[in-house]
């Protein structure tokens, strides 16, 4: 899992309340569990005219002009502004490898459900809970500021817009931990390489019938 210390990033606006995983990847495209390959079908149902299906050939398909990731504006947005409840619906661990194959590091928004919102930490994607007040004004600056950027810094906790605004949020210490460490849920048992291979080591000597 890559770690997460800073971002200065683009900012994209999903001005969308209660934005299910199956919006952010249909249910078609599950059958892989290759963890990468989601980000061109990410938001499939709103991002393209067409119906999508596993194998498309994702260049030739028509484009929704209307979908906010399709405006020239904000492409190569690294931070998606959301709102209240992203990430509702089944319990998918695609719904943050499509976001993060997508390009997103980070996720601004009021809240989010429990299960995505652990599912992002676990794949190196931030997902950020401000108040309310704070996400209006965001949108509203977004809207009128084309390559309206914001800078994260996990390790302080803010969150600083372009005018020097610094917005705090809080995280859970064992999150933080794992996410400035690039730590999955592999990584922290790898910690323990050692002492995992001296228990096998000393069992193969206590318990040979084991191994035959």
């Amino acid at each position: 899992m890559r770690a997460f210390t800073a971002l200065d990033g683009l900012v994209a606006p999903l001005d969308r309340a209660n934005v299910d995983t199956d919006a952010i990847i249909p249910k078609q495209f599950l059958k892989s569990i290759k963890r990468s390959g989601f980000g061109p079908n990410a938001f499939d149902e709103w991002r393209y005219l067409d119906h999508g299906e596993p194998g498309m050939d994702n260049s030739k398909r028509p484009l929704n002009p209307d979908f906010v990731l399709n405006q020239p504006r904000y492409q190569g947005a690294a931070i998606l502004l959301t709102r209240d409840n992203f990430g509702c619906g089944s319990s998918r661990e695609h719904a943050p490898w499509a976001l993060e194959d997508y390009g997103f590091r980070a996720l601004v928004g009021t809240s989010f459900a429990d299960i995505f919102y652990n599912n992002s930490f676990k794949n190196g994607l931030l997902p950020i809970k401000l108040p309310a007040a704070e996400i209006d004004e965001l949108f509203a600056q977004v809207a009128i500021t084309p390559g309206y950027r914001l800078r994260i810094d996990l390790a302080a906790q803010t969150v600083t817009r372009p005018d020097g605004k610094m917005l705090s949020f809080d995280i859970d210490p064992f999150r933080k931990e794992c996410l400035l460490n690039g730590w999955d849920d592999i990584g922290l048992t790898l910690r323990h390489a050692d002492a995992i291979r001296e228990f096998e080591a000393k069992r193969r000597i206590e318990q040979p019938w084991l191994f035959n």
